[in-house]
């Protein structure tokens, strides 16, 4: 469920703060011999920048279902393509699956899509206006 809100800067650059020292850490990692902690870390980054996002605009995502509806709503509102929308719903599934399910990503899975994850996490971390945040 989307609810209207005060903008929380705060939260968006203690989100973002988060996110940054969890992708300077991956960078320091060799993400092929870790490929499920490396999807869980990639989602958890794309994650807390969406709701980095929705701090400063003033919107909460809550609710079962959360992390699909908020996917779907930076999606539409900052004009990802479809194909965009449907690869971080399936990263989004894969994590669910590795942490409710002892799911196991293939290194091959890890190295055919983190150059698309990172430049996603790029994309997404520009849609940050460094002025809104304290």
């Amino acid at each position: 469920m989307i609810v209207m809100s005060l903008p929380d800067k705060g939260k968006a650059d203690s989100l973002i703060e988060m996110a940054k020292i969890t992708f300077k850490r991956l960078k320091e990692t060799n993400i092929f011999n870790y490929p499920s902690n490396t999807l869980n870390d990639y989602y958890d980054i794309i994650h807390k920048i969406m709701e980095a996002l929705t701090s400063i605009e003033g919107v909460k995502v809550k609710g079962d279902g959360a992390h699909q509806e908020l996917i779907d709503y930076i999606c539409k509102k900052h004009n990802y393509p479809e194909s965009i929308r449907l690869f971080l719903q399936e990263i989004r599934d894969f994590r669910n699956r590795i942490a409710y399910e002892g799911f196991m990503v293939n290194e091959n899975y890890i190295r055919e899509n983190f150059k698309k994850i990172e430049d996603i996490i790029q994309s997404l971390f520009k849609n940050i206006n460094p002025q809104l945040i304290r």
